[in-house]
């Protein structure tokens, strides 16, 4: 019996690429659950779920004062529309979280650009709601600056990370140029709590990239300093900082939070019997930490209140033992802007902060807010996904700020 001949290939033909092995997708499945962090994502359906029994709560009270003479909203027309809004938003934070990391990044530098183009149309084409022009109307209203939020945490620390390549890079006045930009886009809307939140993310991942100490002072000075001239020429700025201070007026907006929230004591009402939260307003956006407050108790508030900082130290703690700097940047800024705007709503709710339209993350109602967030959640399961057989170093940040000063960093003892 003859063996068969060996392929030999013409001269200047190549032969035909084998085809790749096809892997299984429930293998790639598996493996992507194994690297994720599940213990955030199991901490984050929870909230979903606190947010799911909230709105209902909050529903009959928002669409009261929602109906008009021509339309009269059903009492929880708000929550089947949050549990619609609730399932897309599950959807964009599983697709995104199955992204690998490069296509994380690619995807949010995008995203940030086509919504940065959108911000700019704000202010020109924009939807205005309660004397403020934020949303776009494109067959579909939603925020772009919504949107805006976690890509620009990407783009941030994806800049930022430059330096490791060439220290000499000005990654700090790029950054400070592109933060410049949002925020007077963000001021003629005018959106001072989302200024607000860009600028902390800003300011938490600079510094985390080695900012000079020298320059902090100089930042913090600015900062003081819009925060003055929005004072000085934002009137609803200046209103809702003077009501702050002032204490405010009998019954004004901040006044009813504070009695919805205080209404139900440490126990609560019970679900669907809280009366104080039928006068306020924004009750299942705004204001939904006041009515949990009213009909489920004051413990219950401290308890969603730490399940907030559970889902913070938890990522954190994650990026101790990180090697790669986008990754804890990008990571940290994602978080930042997350939690930030978590308890600016809370301490708004307390009396112990400006009233500003702010949304509880995925416990309010709301379309462009809850994708949003759960695109940022989906974001932060995708860039920290990792095998949890190989070990890592922790990043270096002594090492790295002594290389961009030109400076030889002292050897270190590499912990495994």
């Amino acid at each position: 019996m003859k063996s068969a001949r060996p392929y030999v290939p013409l001269p200047g033909v190549r032969p035909a690429a084998a085809p790749a092995f096809p892997q299984d997708r429930r293998r790639q499945l598996l493996v992507w659950w194994r690297e994720i962090d599940r213990g955030l994502l199991a901490l984050v359906l929870l909230l979903m779920v606190v947010g799911t029994i909230a709105v209902y709560a909050a529903s009959p009270a928002s669409a009261g004062r929602l109906s008009t003479a021509e339309t009269t909203l059903g009492e929880h027309h708000f929550f089947w529309l949050h549990l619609r809004w609730q399932a897309l938003g599950l959807v964009v934070l599983f697709a995104t979280a199955l992204l690998p990391l490069d296509r994380a990044r690619r995807g949010a530098i995008l995203l940030g650009g086509l919504m940065l183009a959108l911000l700019v149309l704000v202010p020109l084409v924009g939807v205005e709601r309660n004397g403020a022009t934020r949303w776009l109307n494109l067959g579909l209203t939603f925020q772009p600056s919504e949107f805006l939020k976690p890509a620009y945490a990407v783009v941030l620390a994806w800049i930022l990370s430059w330096k490791l390549r060439d220290p000499s890079l000005p990654v700090i006045g790029v950054t400070g140029a592109l933060l410049g930009l949002i925020v007077m886009l963000l001021m003629l809307q005018p959106n001072l709590g989302e200024a607000i939140l860009f600028v902390a993310c800003w300011f938490v991942l600079v510094l985390l990239a080695g900012l000079p100490i020298r320059n902090i002072a100089i930042f913090t000075g600015i900062g003081f300093a819009a925060l003055a001239l929005a004072y000085a020429f934002y009137d609803n700025a200046r209103n809702r900082i003077d009501a702050f201070l002032g204490g405010g007026t009998a019954y004004d907006q901040v006044d009813l939070a504070k009695r919805t929230l205080l209404g139900g004591g440490w126990t609560g009402t019970g679900l669907g019997l809280g009366n104080q939260k039928m006068r306020l307003p924004e009750a299942h956006t705004d204001y939904i930490f006041s009515v949990i407050g009213e009909e489920f108790g004051l413990l219950v508030c401290a308890v969603l209140a730490l399940l907030y900082l559970a889902i913070v130290l938890r990522v954190l703690v994650r990026l101790v033992e990180e090697d790669r700097l986008f990754i804890i940047l990008a990571a940290t800024g994602l978080i930042a802007l997350f939690g930030g705007q978590a308890f600016i709503n809370i301490l708004m709710n307390l009396q112990l902060f400006p009233s500003k339209g702010m949304t509880l993350p995925l416990v309010s109602y709301g379309g462009s807010s809850t994708i949003a967030q759960c695109f940022t959640i989906g974001l932060l399961l995708a860039i920290t996904r990792r095998n949890p057989f190989l070990s890592r170093e922790a990043f270096d940040f002594g090492a790295a700020l002594d290389t961009e000063l030109g400076r030889e960093a002292a050897p270190k003892e590499r912990r495994r």
